[in-house]
């Protein structure tokens, strides 16, 4: 049984028993009415609700999101709790989230373990508390805290939640015996039912203003999305109309985001998240290496940032670099970035100390002699890292890991020039790397099975997202990203202006334009990189002649106060220059090219279409196992939105045939062999099969 009741002396207990996480499937639903009917007959006095495992309730059955609803429902449950007679009190430990804590909240008292954490984090699944939980929180902690909590979707350990009222108790080990006690507690103290439903909105002081402050603030910090807002109304409506009523509504606008685009679009980004770091064919018995200390090639601003990734995780390292003031200067950037993230209230200064002190320099290779992985993060040159991958191959000791951090380079080539190259293994950081959630796992033709499994799960150990890769010039993200920055090029060669074209980006929703990314990262970057390539290997004229033309006239951007756009000296805000639209226009006559007016919705296709296209054959050729792993890297390295969903769910929200339809356009209106749908996707179109189809 997932739910079972027991009368232990003068108290009933209910408890949950349904691994791993306790998931308000509809059996335990089902369970808990039955239980609190059975307790509500008998002669007991109160009743503690408790669950077995490493957690109380961690949320709703996601899996049940979409199908029809089965009885009873969860606000149904949460009546059931607050119809009960005698007082009911919830036990937490682990974690009580969602439809979970909705469930604590229609308790009469709650008690926890000082290690739990309580949240309503259905906001990043597009979604609101749908059982009462924008209506109850405001009447234990007022709107302003509840507004916080609910649209932020954080967690909030045990001590928070009590002072902010949310924990009655909190108790010690074990949960079991020290919850009955508190129960008991109460029974002698003659407390009776206590029901949140019943209590006033502290909302003195708060009103109209206060409210509408909220949703300018949400419209920035959660941009594009719409439950954010939605949860604002539900809370204004806590205060100002009875509970039911308040129930009801809430209901309602939780119904409408479970059946919107954006919310599908967020699970579907949530479940294959989890779906990315499982590897097809990894056999479950291959076991990870050990990996206590790490050694990183280069303290420039990706070594120093890959350093802290570590060190955040409580692993020690042993940075690198050629000369002293080299290291100097890194560890400095290491420094200024912890007394930043100390200043934003982030971390405190001693736990900000306590993790530099886990990350040591040296200008020697012998220093990593003993480091049970080693990631190189040096100058983007084949000839470079042949020649750190040597160092390494001399100085490193057996059964230790060599990583490359390489965005583009074949690591194939690089594992080849080492005596060990089942050892050999690519781990592509996203810059800011301390920051930045992404990492791809690069697999190379001879990379060891163990060697996998252990980037694998040191990704998610250093509390990034890795999605496995496969070699091919620029691997996953990169070799999508060349098709998107060409057609921003092209755009603006042929008729756009930076400001259109970006602001049709970020107008679907992209953290970014792609023009104010290029000036975020230095136009000289790409420059310096083309310098090194063929003709043949640069491409078409017309996608780089401009960037070129910036960067030969000593516009580099942000870091030179002006590239696509002009930057203020100390804010570093931007404003258009018309100095930039002649250029434009020189580079469009020397090319031959009379510009024209194009659409913001011709400037969005072309950039997402060219996503998608090659994301087709990105998993034709295996490079991606799957179209929700392409999705996974863009939302968490590229600012996709993810309420959008990733390139290849946006694919298939729009229709393949929709998708090949636009492309075929394209390439008979271009010409450009580009432009022909990937025959991945025309073989799914001539046989009716999905994305979702070819995956399963």
């Amino acid at each position: 049984m997932v739910v079972s009741y027991q009368k232990v002396e003068e108290l009933g207990v209910i408890t949950i028993n349904n691994p791993p996480v306790n998931a308000l499937s509809q059996s335990v639903r089902q369970g808990l009415v039955d239980a609190l009917q059975q307790a509500g007959r008998d002669d007991t006095k109160a009743v503690v609700l408790i669950c077995e495992g490493r957690t109380f309730i961690a949320g709703a059955d996601i899996s049940e999101f979409g199908k029809p609803p089965l009885e009873p429902s969860l606000p149904e449950v949460n009546a059931a709790i607050e119809a009960c007679p005698k007082p009911v009190i919830a036990a937490l430990h682990g974690t009580a989230l969602g439809g979970g804590f909705e469930v604590a909240l229609s308790c009469d008292y709650r008690c926890a373990l000082a290690s739990a954490q309580v949240g309503l984090p259905e906001v990043n699944l597009g979604l609101l508390p749908g059982a009462g939980g924008t209506q109850r929180l405001p009447r234990l902690i007022g709107p302003e805290a509840a507004l916080e909590m609910i649209t932020s979707g954080q967690r909030v350990g045990s001590a928070k939640a009590s002072a902010l009222g949310l924990i009655d108790r909190i108790l010690a080990e074990p949960l079991a015996e020290n919850a009955l006690a508190y129960a008991r507690e109460l029974v002698a103290k003659g407390a009776g039912v206590r029901r949140v439903r019943d209590l006033q909105v502290a909302g003195e002081g708060f009103g109209e203003a206060e409210f509408a402050e909220w949703r300018t603030r949400l419209a920035k910090r959660k941009r594009g999305q719409k439950a954010p807002q939605r949860i604002v109304d539900c809370v204004e409506t806590a205060l100002s109309k009875p509970f039911e009523q308040g129930l009801a509504f809430e209901r309602a606008q939780f119904v409408e985001c479970v059946q919107s685009e954006q919310s599908a679009a967020l699970r579907h980004i949530f479940f294959a998240e989890r779906e990315a770091a499982r590897v097809p064919g990894l056999d479950k018995s291959v076991m990870p290496r050990s990996v206590a200390r790490v050694g990183i090639i280069g303290a420039g601003t990706m070594g120093g940032g890959i350093a802290m990734c570590f060190a955040n995780a409580g692993i020690p390292v042993t940075l690198v670099e050629q000369n002293q003031e080299g290291l100097d200067r890194g560890l400095g950037l290491i420094r200024k970035n912890y007394e930043i993230t100390v200043s934003k209230g982030k971390l405190t200064g001693p736990a900000a100390q306590e993790r530099q002190k886990l990350i040591s320099g040296s200008t020697d290779y012998a220093d990593v002699g003993d480091v049970d992985l080693v990631i190189e993060a040096v100058f983007e040159s084949m000839d470079v890292k042949k020649q750190v991958f040597a160092e390494l191959d001399e100085h490193c000791k057996p059964g230790a890991i060599l990583a490359t951090n390489t965005s583009y380079l074949d690591i194939n080539e690089i594992a080849a020039s080492v005596s060990r190259p089942a050892d050999v293994v690519g781990l592509h950081f996203f810059s800011p790397a301390n920051v930045m959630r992404l990492l791809e796992v690069v697999r190379t033709d001879q990379v060891a099975d163990d060697v996998l499994a252990t980037a694998m799960a040191l990704g998610k150990r250093i509390g990034k997202v890795p999605v496995l890769a496969g070699v091919c010039f620029g691997f996953i993200g990169n070799r999508m990203l060349r098709q998107y920055a060409r057609e921003a090029q092209l755009c603006l060669i042929e008729g756009g202006t930076p400001e259109q074209i970006d602001s049709a980006l970020t107008g679907f929703g992209m953290a970014m334009g792609p023009l104010a990314v290029s000036d975020l990262a230095g136009l000289d970057i790409s420059y310096k990189a083309r310098q090194a390539l063929t003709q043949e290997q640069k491409g078409d004229p017309r996608s780089y002649c401009i960037a070129d033309a910036l960067v030969e006239m000593g516009r580099l951007g942000q870091k030179s106060g002006a590239g696509y756009y002009r930057y203020d000296p100390k804010t570093r805000a931007r404003e258009s220059d018309p100095e930039v639209v002649a250029v434009v226009e020189a580079q469009a006559a020397q090319q031959g090219i009379t510009r024209r007016t194009l659409s913001d919705q011709e400037i969005l296709d072309r950039h997402l279409l060219a996503l998608v296209n090659e994301g087709f054959r990105i998993l034709e050729e295996g490079v991606a196992l799957r179209p929700g792993d392409i999705d996974v890297v863009y939302v968490n390295g590229y600012g996709f939105p993810s309420y959008q969903g990733g390139p290849m769910f946006y694919a298939s929200q729009l229709g393949l045939e929709q998708v090949s339809q636009r492309l075929e356009a394209l390439h008979q209106q271009t010409g450009e062999a580009y432009w022909q749908p990937a025959p991945l996707l025309q073989q799914l179109v001539r046989d009716g099969q999905t994305l979702a189809d070819w995956a399963g």
